[in-house]
């Protein structure tokens, strides 16, 4: 999502000519038969790639290369990254992954790859202090944030709708937003709670969402970003409960639409959010403090409403002219002096 709405900005903008170079190319029609069978299709697709790289990363200034964590990091980033440098290009290397602390002490790979690449970008302080336990450098530029469509608006009264549009993996824990939910129906019957999202977990959350008798609760599955904007602006507060995380975008989208946010504190999110000034945060895995914080906010929308006008401030941030010029500040750290053409290459 961050590779495609900064290849959209640059299309409008002279300063930088961009384009991307994906991860996973269509095989050529010989071998595009190995797709269908598990194993066959990842080497298909790295025998695509890695001659893609080559003639791409040859006409381009900065290779800039987002990348994830684990075994995504080696079937994509690192073979930009080799390719890259192979072709004396330098190389930006934008890691997103809320598993960074995991994921650099367990491969060394990683943490060489990280050391020689031009220049490391992060999108957060937490992603930056993690890089700098294991003493490699990296500048902070921040996620940009498209705020189409969305539209602040004060929850004048504050109806007990809640929101949460993480999709339904392990990381996010979305089971523990239903049991906070437990608990705030539990005072207020008349809640309800509206899940954005698909993943491995779906069935599982719908049966635990029978089993504690919840009502109102309605799993909307995966929407498109257009459609996502109808949902910021039907509820009045957004909730959600990740045990790893970095910088949520649906965060933001909630400063955008007006919705008082209340979250775990876990991985980047205390950089956007600080408590009891942006909105309220609760231990990873802390159902009961969560649905606490959810009623408290029903039982002072007054507050409710200074937490959402001062996290709605934040948001220049994360806007284009900020990001902008970030951006271009690092490439010219790594290519000082010229307008560079870039290759980013989605990890």
């Amino acid at each position: 999502m961050q590779a495609d709405r900064l290849l959209q900005m640059w299309r409008h903008d002279p300063a930088v000519d961009a384009w991307l170079v994906p991860h996973n190319p269509v095989p050529p029609l010989p071998i595009r038969w190995m797709t269908g069978i598990k194993y066959l299709r990842t080497l298909a697709t790295e025998a695509t790639y890695l001659p893609l790289l080559v003639r791409e990363l040859r006409r381009a200034d900065v290779v800039h290369v987002f990348s994830a964590s684990y075994s995504s990091f080696l079937l994509a980033p690192l073979p930009a990254v080799l390719i890259g440098r192979m072709l004396r290009k330098p190389v930006v290397l934008n890691y997103h992954s809320g598993e960074a602390p995991d994921h650099l002490a367990r491969s060394a790979v990683a943490r060489r790859i990280l050391r020689r690449v031009n220049r490391n970008a992060v999108p957060s302080v937490f992603l930056r202090q993690v890089f700098a336990r294991f003493g490699i450098d990296a500048t902070v530029v921040p996620n940009l944030v498209a705020l189409d469509g969305l539209h602040y608006r004060p929850r004048v009264p504050l109806r007990p709708r809640l929101l949460s549009t993480r999709n339904m993996e392990p990381m996010y824990n979305v089971e523990c937003t239903l049991r906070a939910f437990q608990g705030v129906q539990a005072h207020c019957p008349e809640a309800s709670l509206t899940l954005v999202g698909s993943g491995s977990e779906l069935a599982r959350l719908k049966t635990l969402a029978s089993t504690l008798k919840l009502q109102n609760v309605a799993f909307a599955g995966r929407v498109s970003p257009a459609e996502i904007v109808s949902y910021y602006a039907s509820h009045d507060i957004y909730i959600q409960s990740p045990k790893i995380d970095n910088m949520p975008l649906s965060v933001l989208e909630a400063f955008a639409s007006g919705l008082p946010v209340v979250s775990t504190d876990v991985g980047g999110i205390p950089a956007i959010l600080t408590h009891g000034e942006h909105g309220l945060l609760a231990p990873s895995d802390d159902a009961s403090t969560l649905a606490s914080h959810v009623l408290h906010l029903l039982g002072d929308s007054a507050h409710a409403r200074t937490l959402a006008d001062k996290a709605n401030g934040t948001l220049e941030a994360y806007t284009w002219p900020r990001v902008r010029r970030q951006w271009l500040a690092v490439y010219d750290s790594v290519r000082p002096g010229q307008i560079p053409q870039t290759a980013a290459v989605q990890a």
